[in-house]
């Protein structure tokens, strides 16, 4: 489903990714780890359609994203993605509801009874008029993973997605991350630079010095 060849990226005179090949089938779970800098969230935003690599090309089911224009990767990110981040980017004036609700407007989607379920399979039903700040970490980062998933994308990326969080919480947050992927077929890539949260995935992958490995 999301094929890389030989992508390569650098930022100035930072070379940060040199010639990455990977293949990531349908419906798996594969996780990303490496060193500050090394490159992890880089090769997510460009699977993600957020930058445009320098060199090589991103397949996403045989078809080359990397030649996109800025309108047709506007609609990949709206559609396919789903993102999940580390410190949540929950919009603060708004409630629960809404903040999960937002994928689905921006798609010109209105199914309020789809995010209640959403909101409810997530752990957090009782809390759909809470606002982001009356709620704790766990709490906000399973509003932004029941936000990434509620416009059904093909793909999940998470982005040091317990980095934030407790130990015992990162855990819970990545159980239901599973948990959620096996009921919906999703495929999961997940960057970590914690190696237990790894292990949540089936495949692992390093990044050391710009290059992956197995």
């Amino acid at each position: 489903m999301i094929q890389l060849e030989n992508i390569e990226k650098s930022y100035r005179q930072n070379r940060v990714l040199k010639g990455i090949s990977l293949t990531i089938a349908q419906g798996e779970f594969v996780s990303i780890t490496g060193s500050s800098g090394s490159g992890k969230s880089t090769l997510l935003n460009l699977i993600g359609g957020m930058d445009r690599p320098d060199n090589g090309e991103i397949l996403i089911d045989g078809e080359a994203i990397s030649s996109y224009n800025d309108e047709q990767l506007t609609t990949y990110r709206r559609k396919q993605i789903g993102f999940v981040f580390q410190f949540f980017n929950l919009l603060p004036n708004i409630t629960v509801l809404e903040n999960v609700f937002m994928p689905l407007l921006l798609n010109g989607k209105e199914d309020e009874n789809s995010v209640l379920k959403m909101i409810a399979h997530a752990g957090l039903k009782g809390k759909e008029h809470a606002y982001p700040y009356q709620l704790s970490g766990g709490e906000q980062q399973r509003v932004a993973i029941a936000r990434a998933l509620i416009h059904n994308p093909r793909i999940i990326l998470a982005d040091e997605p317990t980095g934030s969080l407790d130990s015992e919480t990162g855990k819970a947050i990545m159980e239901l991350i599973r948990q959620l992927k096996e009921e919906t077929g999703k495929t999961v890539i997940l960057v970590t630079h914690e190696a237990y949260i790894a292990e949540y995935a089936q495949r692992a992958f390093k990044i050391r010095d710009g290059m992956i490995f197995q």
